[in-house]
């Protein structure tokens, strides 16, 4: 195994390119607040017209052609340069994330992408933010330690993410995994998150309706299995959709939560380990 960078067969950077030209840097992001009075100037910049509008518009001589409807402005998105997306990672490696797969992956994947453009102006600083239906694209540091956990160091060859959310996880495992599967069991956000890979054009990444609690047991064993969301203890049958030495890794509890690690070391046994304090929308059986 060489813990050389992987990224995806396309390189993500070739369709981001095409998506949107690159903007200018305003300042290095280090705080929420940071990020929000930067995006609240630029929406200020962006109502200013670069020519100011007639008080009455002007008398069209007759049998003179109609003036054209002026363009459609094109989507721009605020503080999402490679620099901005650059400073994340490095603020992430700074708050212990070592893994250079991971980091590399986190770098890659375009985060503003996967989320409302009102808050894409905030896309690469260290939090969680809302994305609908009472769930959160989990912050940037979470994802790259529950990823870093799950792989210490090894090759992952079938990973099963439990929570799609919008699909940024699981655009950040398909970068460290060779084959990855994520349930989402809310119907319009497993809708949301294949809008928001199909311009990514990601080759192994399979994303499914259903319950997550039940796993999914037709494309078992997984290397790795990676919970979004907390429940009160990691459902069995996820546990037994492990290979031997397989690791899961889940948030756990209800008021006060951590990060629990789990490892099958053998058919019927497996152990487990508490990591750090953490916060996640609830784990809920069934769709919707």
């Amino acid at each position: 195994m060489t813990d050389k960078p992987r990224t995806f067969p396309l390189p993500l950077s070739s369709v981001t390119d095409k998506v949107q030209k690159k903007q200018p840097v305003f300042a290095p992001v280090a705080t929420p607040q940071t990020a929000t009075r930067n995006a609240a100037i630029n929406a200020a910049l962006g109502n200013v017209t670069r020519h100011p509008q007639p008080l009455a518009a002007p008398v069209r001589p007759p049998g003179a052609p109609a003036e054209r409807p002026p363009a459609p402005v094109p989507r721009q998105y605020a503080l999402v340069s490679d620099a901005v997306r650059r400073a994340m990672v490095a603020r992430v490696a700074k708050q212990g994330v070592q893994d250079a797969v991971v980091l590399a992956a986190l770098e890659t994947v375009p985060r503003h992408m996967f989320m409302d453009e009102g808050l894409a102006a905030q896309a690469y600083i260290d939090a969680s933010l809302p994305i609908g239906h009472h769930q959160t694209i989990s912050q940037p540091y979470i994802v790259a330690r529950m990823i870093e956990v799950m792989r210490q160091g090894a090759e992952l060859k079938r990973v099963l993410e439990i929570g799609t959310g919008c699909g940024y996880q699981a655009a950040v495992l398909a970068c460290v995994a060779q084959e990855v599967y994520s349930i989402e069991r809310i119907k319009p956000l497993h809708e949301l998150a294949k809008a928001n890979l199909r311009p990514l054009r990601v080759p192994n990444l399979r994303l499914h309706y259903g319950d997550g609690m039940l796993g999914l047991p037709q494309a078992a064993p997984f290397d790795g299995i990676i919970l979004a969301a907390a429940g009160l203890e990691v459902p069995q049958a996820l546990l037994e959709q492990l290979t031997i030495g397989g690791r899961l890794v889940a948030p756990v509890g209800e008021r006060t939560q951590h990060l629990e690690l789990v490892t099958r070391v053998a058919k019927s046994e497996w152990i487990r380990q508490t990591l750090e304090d953490c916060h996640f929308v609830p784990l809920r059986p069934g769709t919707v």
